[in-house]
């Protein structure tokens, strides 16, 4: 990892691209709203730590809010059993190259991907 700090501008950023207001932006965070305000106006800088926990719930990476990218796609997904056991058993069944129904789900992603409306 680059050393870089923190941009409090792009957590502002995100945090409206994703329509959270500041309140709702704090909940998911798990952070109080003027603990969450003071990250966002650059009074307080995060952890880095708390830069990749910021990034997974936000749904960017820590690249994007420490300037390391440009771009705020995640580089990574993190997919808890707990919040979505289908998504996590459909993950593991992709990422199995000996289940016989990873090719069947790939192809089918294939063709919803190719065509949405059928």
């Amino acid at each position: 990892m680059i050393d870089r700090a923190f941009i409090p501008e792009r957590l502002k950023e995100i945090r409206e691209e994703r329509n959270l207001s500041k309140a709702a932006a704090a909940r998911l965070l798990n952070l109080s709203k003027m603990g969450y305000l003071r990250y966002e106006s650059g009074d307080r800088t995060p952890s880095y730590q708390t830069i990749v926990f910021m990034a997974q719930k936000l749904g960017t990476s820590p690249e994007y809010l420490t300037g390391e990218e440009d771009t705020p796609e995640p580089r990574e997904y993190i997919i808890s059993k707990t919040d979505d056991p289908e998504l996590f058993a459909l993950i593991q069944d992709i990422l199995d190259t000996k289940n016989p129904t990873r090719t069947r789900l790939l192809a089918y992603y294939k063709k919803l991907k190719a065509d949405p409306k059928k």
